[in-house]
Protein backbone atom coordinates (compact mmCIF):
# COMPACT_ATOMS: atom_id res chain seq x y z
CA UNK A 1 0.00 0.00 0.00
CA UNK A 2 1.06 3.46 -0.64
CA UNK A 3 1.72 6.09 1.64
CA UNK A 4 -1.24 8.47 2.17
CA UNK A 5 -0.82 11.98 0.54
CA UNK A 6 -1.80 13.75 4.11
CA UNK A 7 -2.60 12.42 7.58
CA UNK A 8 -4.76 10.13 8.01
CA UNK A 9 -7.63 9.68 10.80
CA UNK A 10 -6.99 7.67 13.57
CA UNK A 11 -9.50 6.45 16.04
CA UNK A 12 -7.74 5.49 19.39
CA UNK A 13 -9.45 4.36 22.59
CA UNK A 14 -8.36 5.47 25.83
CA UNK A 15 -9.46 3.72 29.40
CA UNK A 16 -8.41 3.81 32.91
CA UNK A 17 -9.58 2.16 36.03
CA UNK A 18 -6.64 2.66 39.02
CA UNK A 19 -6.37 6.16 40.38
CA UNK A 20 -7.75 9.54 39.04
CA UNK A 21 -9.62 7.66 36.06
CA UNK A 22 -10.93 11.04 34.62
CA UNK A 23 -7.56 12.67 34.75
CA UNK A 24 -5.74 9.67 33.10
CA UNK A 25 -8.07 10.35 30.27
CA UNK A 26 -7.96 13.96 30.17
CA UNK A 27 -4.21 13.53 30.36
CA UNK A 28 -3.76 11.17 27.16
CA UNK A 29 -5.85 13.72 25.37
CA UNK A 30 -3.64 16.32 26.18
CA UNK A 31 -0.75 14.16 25.09
CA UNK A 32 -1.70 13.44 21.59
CA UNK A 33 -2.84 16.71 20.86
CA UNK A 34 1.20 17.13 21.52
CA UNK A 35 2.04 14.84 19.50
CA UNK A 36 4.08 15.81 15.74
CA UNK A 37 1.80 15.95 12.93
CA UNK A 38 -1.12 14.89 15.05
CA UNK A 39 -4.59 16.81 15.92
CA UNK A 40 -7.43 16.06 17.63
CA UNK A 41 -10.73 15.94 15.73
CA UNK A 42 -13.60 14.80 17.84
CA UNK A 43 -13.77 13.28 21.26
CA UNK A 44 -16.74 11.11 22.32
CA UNK A 45 -18.44 11.50 25.63
CA UNK A 46 -16.61 9.31 28.22
CA UNK A 47 -18.40 5.95 29.49
CA UNK A 48 -18.22 3.64 32.58
CA UNK A 49 -17.85 0.44 31.81
CA UNK A 50 -17.67 -2.99 33.33
CA UNK A 51 -14.04 -4.44 33.06
CA UNK A 52 -13.24 -7.80 30.48
CA UNK A 53 -11.89 -10.59 31.35
CA UNK A 54 -11.59 -12.88 34.65
CA UNK A 55 -9.23 -10.28 36.48
CA UNK A 56 -11.27 -8.82 39.80
CA UNK A 57 -11.08 -5.27 39.48
CA UNK A 58 -13.24 -1.62 39.67
CA UNK A 59 -15.27 -0.45 36.63
CA UNK A 60 -12.96 1.38 33.38
CA UNK A 61 -14.05 5.22 32.38
CA UNK A 62 -13.50 4.83 28.55
CA UNK A 63 -13.48 7.29 25.57
CA UNK A 64 -12.96 7.23 21.94
CA UNK A 65 -10.20 9.59 20.12
CA UNK A 66 -10.27 10.59 16.82
CA UNK A 67 -7.12 12.28 15.55
CA UNK A 68 -5.57 13.25 11.96
CA UNK A 69 -2.03 12.44 11.86
CA UNK A 70 1.01 11.87 9.65
CA UNK A 71 2.54 9.87 11.64
CA UNK A 72 3.08 5.88 10.55
CA UNK A 73 1.03 3.35 12.16
CA UNK A 74 4.39 2.19 14.28
CA UNK A 75 5.10 5.53 15.65
CA UNK A 76 1.74 6.02 16.54
CA UNK A 77 1.72 2.99 18.64
CA UNK A 78 5.19 4.11 20.62
CA UNK A 79 3.63 7.67 21.37
CA UNK A 80 0.76 5.78 22.63
CA UNK A 81 2.91 3.55 24.91
CA UNK A 82 4.81 6.58 26.00
CA UNK A 83 1.64 8.40 26.78
CA UNK A 84 0.97 5.34 28.92
CA UNK A 85 4.05 4.75 30.72
CA UNK A 86 4.15 8.40 31.59
CA UNK A 87 0.97 7.28 33.22
CA UNK A 88 2.07 4.99 35.31
CA UNK A 89 1.42 2.17 33.65
CA UNK A 90 2.13 -1.42 34.45
CA UNK A 91 2.07 -4.08 32.31
CA UNK A 92 1.85 -6.76 34.87
CA UNK A 93 -1.09 -9.03 34.31
CA UNK A 94 -2.59 -9.60 30.83
CA UNK A 95 -6.13 -8.14 31.51
CA UNK A 96 -5.47 -6.51 34.42
CA UNK A 97 -6.68 -3.09 36.10
CA UNK A 98 -4.36 0.03 34.86
CA UNK A 99 -3.79 3.63 34.90
CA UNK A 100 -4.24 4.04 31.67
CA UNK A 101 -4.75 1.98 28.25
CA UNK A 102 -4.57 3.71 24.40
CA UNK A 103 -5.73 1.16 21.74
CA UNK A 104 -4.74 2.05 18.56
CA UNK A 105 -8.57 0.95 16.80
CA UNK A 106 -8.54 1.78 13.62
CA UNK A 107 -6.31 3.98 11.22
CA UNK A 108 -7.55 5.66 8.40
CA UNK A 109 -8.61 2.57 6.05
CA UNK A 110 -5.66 0.55 6.73
CA UNK A 111 -5.15 -3.02 7.60
CA UNK A 112 -2.14 -3.76 9.05
CA UNK A 113 -0.74 -6.97 10.63
CA UNK A 114 2.56 -6.90 12.29
CA UNK A 115 4.34 -8.23 15.36
CA UNK A 116 3.14 -6.51 18.17
CA UNK A 117 0.40 -4.52 15.82
CA UNK A 118 -3.17 -5.30 14.69
CA UNK A 119 -5.17 -2.72 13.34
CA UNK A 120 -8.32 -2.97 13.15
CA UNK A 121 -7.97 -3.91 16.58
CA UNK A 122 -8.46 -7.44 16.69
CA UNK A 123 -10.92 -7.14 19.91
CA UNK A 124 -13.27 -4.26 18.06
CA UNK A 125 -16.24 -7.16 17.90
CA UNK A 126 -16.11 -8.06 20.98
CA UNK A 127 -16.05 -4.36 22.60
CA UNK A 128 -20.00 -2.86 22.10
CA UNK A 129 -18.39 0.64 23.98
CA UNK A 130 -15.51 0.71 21.71
CA UNK A 131 -18.46 0.16 18.29
CA UNK A 132 -20.50 2.80 19.50
CA UNK A 133 -18.11 5.35 20.09
CA UNK A 134 -16.83 4.53 16.75
CA UNK A 135 -20.07 5.85 15.47
CA UNK A 136 -20.30 8.16 17.63
CA UNK A 137 -17.08 9.62 16.07
CA UNK A 138 -18.10 8.05 12.60
CA UNK A 139 -21.28 10.90 13.08
CA UNK A 140 -18.44 14.13 13.52
CA UNK A 141 -18.94 16.37 10.66
CA UNK A 142 -15.95 16.77 8.53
Amino acid sequence: MSAPAGPERVAIALGSNLGDRAAHLASARAALGRLPGTRVVAVTAVEETAPLGAVPQGAFLNQMILVETTLTPRALLDALLGIERAAGRVRAERWGPRTLDCDLVRFGARTVREPGLTVPHPELPNRPFWQRELAELDAHPD
